[in-house]
């Protein structure tokens, strides 16, 4: 090992900052001799705090800088939450790394005295910004009502009680993370809330062409959780969606083989489409593909046209 020092690039908030001290710590376990630093960096979407984020752009808005800084040569590698990582990169720079997959699933934080989200009162009160975690709860209970919140998963949490909410919806993999899975009162099965594209994995991103610093960061990725989310990615590339659309895809596997489940749905969780396919690992990008052709012979994309005119776009964007 030559290299003494690599800059890992980062959000600021308390989430992404245990996810890179997680990366900083391994790679200082794998290399005793190097020197590991964080740089923080605020993102457009850090920023904007009173807006829903999917009305001005989007995944993008959490990572921008930070790639902006990779092409200044200020970090070496930056480290992501998944779901925040667009299809899309920059010339010269590339999704490297997935590590290996948390918790994929929703929780719901319930209010005092309720032990099941199927059993809050007609018209409860349910707080989350995600359209595809509001889609699929309203189509199994049109009656609740879905309030927008944003902020970290402390500030997520306190809304319970501060806004008058019968339930928070968050991912697992943040509570874990930080500590909070002693407040979660439920897990919701994938076949319930199909989780966000990537949801629970961590993306290492880096410079194409820096070879050492490449070399030193595979040791990451995990092939698994790789096959998965990228056939996640996939289907949510050919649908060219993003968090301001409701749409889902998780992918497993067993063995060499990966099963992939998709859905679309319009913002009340009326019209939805879903299907599961299955295929050898080594096929996974053509999968996803494959499967979001499926779904558009199927009607996605009317669904996803009148999502996209929708007047208000009343949503925001999933952090946690």
């Amino acid at each position: 090992m030559s290299r003494q020092k690599l800059r890992i690039g980062t959000r600021a908030s308390q989430l992404a900052l245990w996810q890179a001290n997680w990366v900083k710590a391994e790679l200082e376990t794998r290399y005793p001799g190097m020197e590991v630093t964080l740089t923080k960096i605020k993102t457009q979407g850090d920023k904007i705090l009173d807006v829903p984020l999917a009305m001005v752009g989007g995944k993008g808005l959490f990572v921008k800088e930070i790639e902006e800084a990779m092409l200044r040569g200020e970090i070496d590698i930056a480290v992501h939450s998944m779901k925040d990582v667009p299809t899309i990169f920059p010339e010269s720079l590339s999704l490297r790394c997935i590590t290996e997959r948390e918790d994929c699933r929703d929780i719901v934080i319930l209010r005092p005295g309720v032990t099941t989200w199927r059993d809050l009162p007609q018209g409860a009160r349910i707080g989350t910004s995600a359209l595809r975690r509001k889609a699929q709860l309203l189509h199994l209970r049109p009656d609740l009502k879905m309030i927008d919140i944003r902020g970290n998963v402390e500030t997520r949490i306190r809304k319970l009680t501060e806004d008058n909410l019968d339930a928070v919806i968050l991912a697992a993999a943040g509570m874990h993370r930080l500590g909070f899975t002693s407040q979660i009162g439920e897990y919701l099965p994938v076949d319930i809330s199909i989780p966000a594209i990537g949801q629970g994995a961590l993306g290492i991103e880096s410079r194409t062409d820096d070879e050492e610093t490449n070399a030193l960061i595979d040791f990451f990725n995990h092939p698994e959780t790789d096959w998965a989310v990228r056939a996640e990615r996939a289907f949510l590339k050919r649908l060219e969606g993003g968090c301001q659309v409701p749409i889902a895809c998780h992918g497993t596997v067993k063995g060499e083989t990966l099963t992939l489940t998709g859905f679309v749905s319009d913002c009340e969780g009326v019209k939805c489409l879903k299907k599961t396919v299955t295929g050898p690992v080594n096929q996974a990008e053509a999968m996803g593909f494959s499967l979001g052709d499926d779904l558009l012979i199927l009607g996605a994309g009317r669904i996803l046209n009148e999502v996209y005119q929708h007047e208000t776009f009343n949503v925001g964007k999933e952090d946690v």
